[in-house]
């Protein structure tokens, strides 16, 4: 349905293609890719990292040049060669899955796919960038769902005072790498979504990243009223209101922009619950297409086809809407598919309760067959949030799972990294399973390590000193203090980062905890260490600007000259040349609520090394041979105490360990410590934490068992899904009946045999399991195992006694049954978490 229709009718034939590689976001981030467009124009190359751009300001005489310049010929015509084997190359995915032939919906609120197109604010963003990508390099068939802002987030500029001040530049789609939806006609698609007394209208943009195409709608529309154009005017602003009108434009028109395009997803996958939406129109989309009478048959149809992505580490970060507002916009949804607007309601409520406002992250954990944390320890994490969905269920059994997020490799290693990758591993490596690179890159040399980390080095000075230059003439300053812009930093000093958003729980300030101290780690003759600090707060976050205030403070301190730098606007463009020079990078959250962190993922990756709070990825990545750890693994909250517990132990940290290990070199000059430390870490870490990895997670794991249990329940004209649906409704009328006899033991050397009498009351025994279970004691693990059911009760309807026999050491006492729904075909107990326990 898609016609490709670029601006260019009259570019020589010795360029053409050239608009192929400005419009594919994937291949901006190939590094000769960006060799090709600092030498079609270096200052725009510089000022705005945005092929497109660069491509649409060509003149005539300027394409004339290039089509008769050698060297560009050379380097665009390499460019091209290497897309058409990227496309020819057969995919990771179509060698493991022939078969699956069903489509993925990633759905997102934002998508950091670069600079160029600023629609994203951080790391949920990011992350989905970077998935797009690594889903293109594996061959999976995903399509992005977005919305296109007309000014994303904000963008930032220290004042003199050191006051962040805010601004939001327009986005024009004309000079971005995206391109209107039309069909072969050439006319716009246009979707359409009911709002009260009025029809939004959205238009679909497209962006390509590589195999993958990602959709934006947008309301700037003239058809909208003047309100409902801005609902996609800014990411994440506006109230609660304008915050419903975003989400329902992302779930609703985004599975009705699908359904237009006759895309049929299997899978709908939701990064966060701000799409959660999109199971509520998916769930109409299939009563109409299965002529299905009832919306809970089509919701027991889809649901097996979602997979819902928590980020939050915090139960507080969910969105809500009050059910008034909610009510608002779907009560014609209600009359539509002919249910009541208590039951929807229900499905965003813990409570059902009038009051009570609607939980996204509800909707779209009850709403998905799966929800997956972000890393392990934010599963654990996410499965404590949910708790109370799942009453007396063992919190180690709410089915929440996690795969732990991983970075787009190529998109974040610099040149130097990608030719010390391909000369060891070879090439195309982050297109296949990435297992066998640990080993291969562990037998780099020391020199090389070390040289290779120079570099990355020099470059981030070199950089850093271009942009002070910049701020000072924007700040009017002396021309003295200009040319001092020159020899800021050295590269031969150890070079220490943080950049993350400022927001309380991200502690960014607990560095200056103590800031004589910190102030002699940086200005120590012998040993001196150059600091980098970024980072954006909200603009309604007044704490969050008072850190940056106190920092801004320090930085200016006399002594401090040349020794420690705070860089404004921290983007995707600035986070490119920090990660990739940096060589320690320090990441201090409040565990829990780090819930994955990558950053130091895209660190590691070019060689630097962390000092982090065992929280989010770091939690399960670190040992004591690649980086450094702060805290005790344990939670803390905002306690006083502990965060000058931590201060002190980074401090320690940073004069006895990293610092001595950055500095002690042997009679080579190699500090061999450290090196050390980069090698282990890079081999071990970076195959692992890269979205390789992630994605082929989401493939095996989730994708392929749940595209097979939706096309299972599809069938048949939702024959089982009906059959789901009756065996729930069985099972919520006759709970409340259900109960225990007596439960007996005998206990003998070694073994203990148990026995409980059970009443079914009307359900089928079919229907249930009976388990004996003991929670996790000492030196014992946790015990689950089914009962098996033996005779029936004498004089009794559906009573049986069920028996089971354990060989332990652990007292009879520990040991108790429960009753919880089961079916074979079901995901429990998301769809049934009844539960019923002996005591």
């Amino acid at each position: 349905m898609i016609s490709q229709r670029y601006l260019f009718p009259e570019i020589p034939e010795e360029l053409k293609g050239l608009e192929d590689l400005a419009s594919d976001m994937l291949w901006h981030t190939v590094s000769g890719s960006r060799r090709l467009w600092r030498k079609i124009d270096p200052k725009l190359w510089e000022a705005t990292s945005n092929p497109w751009f660069i491509l649409e300001s060509l003149s005539k005489e300027k394409m004339k040049d290039l089509s008769q310049d050698p060297e560009f010929q050379s380097l665009f015509k390499c460019q091209l060669e290497e897309r058409k084997k990227y496309f020819e190359h057969k995919t990771w995915f179509e060698e493991n899955f022939p078969h699956f032939k069903a489509n993925i919906a990633y759905f997102s609120m934002e998508f950091g796919l670069g600079e160029e197109l600023p629609i994203y604010s951080g790391g949920l963003g990011i992350l989905a960038g970077d998935y797009l990508k690594s889903a293109s390099d594996l061959g999976l068939p995903v399509v992005g769902i977005g919305l296109l802002y007309q000014q994303g987030y904000f963008r930032q500029l220290i004042d003199s005072k050191g006051e962040q001040i805010e601004f939001y530049p327009y986005n024009d789609p004309a000079l971005l790498p995206v391109f209107p939806l039309r069909n072969e006609s050439g006319e716009w698609f246009s979707i359409e979504v009911q709002l009260p007394g009025r029809v939004l209208t959205l238009r679909p943009w497209y962006v390509i990243v590589g195999r993958v195409f990602l959709y934006l709608l947008d309301s700037n529309d003239p058809a909208n009223i003047p309100s409902d154009r801005t609902i996609t005017s800014t990411l994440y602003g506006g109230d609660n209101e304008m915050r419903i009108l975003q989400e329902i434009a992302l779930g609703i028109g985004g599975w009705k922009l699908l359904s237009k395009l006759g895309i049929k997803c299997s899978i709908c996958h939701l990064n966060e619950g701000h799409a959660a939406f999109a199971i509520l129109e998916r769930a109409k989309s299939c009563m109409q297409e299965m002529s299905l009478d009832s919306f809970w048959t089509a919701l027991w149809v889809t649901r097996a086809g979602n997979l819902f992505t928590t980020h939050t580490p915090v139960e507080a970060g969910f969105d809500r809407f009050s059910p008034t507002l909610f009510l608002k916009y779907f009560t014609d949804f209600c009359q539509d598919v002919k249910i009541s607007a208590d039951d929807l309601l229900a499905l965003g409520q813990q409570y059902r309760s009038k009051e009570e406002p609607f939980n996204m992250a509800y909707l779209a954990l009850r709403g998905s067959a799966a929800t997956n944390g972000v890393s392990k320890l934010h599963g654990t994490v996410s499965q404590n949030i949910f708790r109370g969905l799942f009453p007396r269920w063992p919190v180690g059994q709410i089915p929440i799972g996690s795969v732990t997020n991983g970075v787009h490799v190529p998109t974040w290693h610099s040149q130097e990294t990608d030719e010390l990758w391909g000369s060891i591993c070879g090439k195309d490596l982050w297109r296949q399973p990435t297992e066998k690179l640990e080993e291969k890159f562990r037998s780099a040399s020391d020199c090389t390590l070390l040289e290779w980390r120079k570099k990355n080095r020099l470059n981030l000075i070199l950089a850093l000193r271009k942009r002070i230059r910049c701020h000072c003439a924007m700040m009017g300053r002396h021309p003295s203090d200009m040319s001092e812009c020159n020899c800021l930093f050295d590269p031969n000093v150890l070079t220490i980062g943080f950049a993350r958003r400022f927001a309380s729980y991200k502690r960014p300030t607990l560095l200056l905890h103590d800031k004589e101290r910190l102030a002699r780690i940086l200005t120590d003759p012998h040993r001196p260490v150059q600091l980098v600090v970024a980072g954006k707060a909200h603009p309604q976050d007044q704490i969050g600007k008072a850190m940056i205030r106190e920092w801004t403070a320090f930085v200016s301190r006399k002594e401090l000259h040349n020794r420690v730098l705070f860089v404004e606007d921290y983007d995707m463009r600035l986070a490119l040349d920090l990660v990739q020079g940096i060589d320690l990078w320090i990441n201090n959250p409040r565990r829990p609520w780090e819930a994955s962190g990558t950053s130091g993922m895209k660190v590691v990756v070019n060689g630097g090394l962390n000092i982090s709070e065992l929280d989010g990825w770091w939690a399960e990545a670190y040992s004591a041979d690649l980086g450094w750890a702060l805290g005790d693994g344990k939670e803390h909250d905002a306690d006083p105490a502990w965060d000058a517990y931590e201060a002190e132990q980074l401090y320690n940290l940073l004069e006895n360990e990293v610092i001595p290990a950055f500095y002690e070199r042997d009679e080579r000059g190699i500090p061999q410590k450290w090196v050390n430390k980069i090698r282990e870490s890079v081999s071990r870490l970076t195959p692992y934490f890269s979205a390789n990895r992630m994605v082929r997670e989401y493939a095996n794991i989730y994708y392929t068992p749940l595209c097979y249990a939706i096309e299972k329940r599809k069938s048949k004209a939702g024959y089982l899904a009906r059959e789901l649906e009756n065996w729930k409704n069985k099972i919520t009328t006759h709970w409340g009946s259900l109960h225990f006899g007596n439960f007996n033991y005998i206990q003998s050397e070694g073994q203990i045999q148990f026995s409980v009498q059970v009443y079914l009351d009307e359900i089928q025994p079919d229907w249930v399991a009976v388990e004996l279970y003991a929670d996790e004691s000492g030196q014992h693990p946790q015990f689950c195992n089914i009962m098996e059911r033996a005779e029936p009760l004498v004089g009794a309807l559906n009573g049986f006694v069920y028996k089971l026999t354990v060989t332990t050491q652990r007292p009879a006492e520990d040991f108790t049954p429960r009753i919880r729904p089961y079916h074979p075909e079901a995901f429990l107990p998301v769809e049934s978490a009844e539960i019923l326990w002996f005591r």
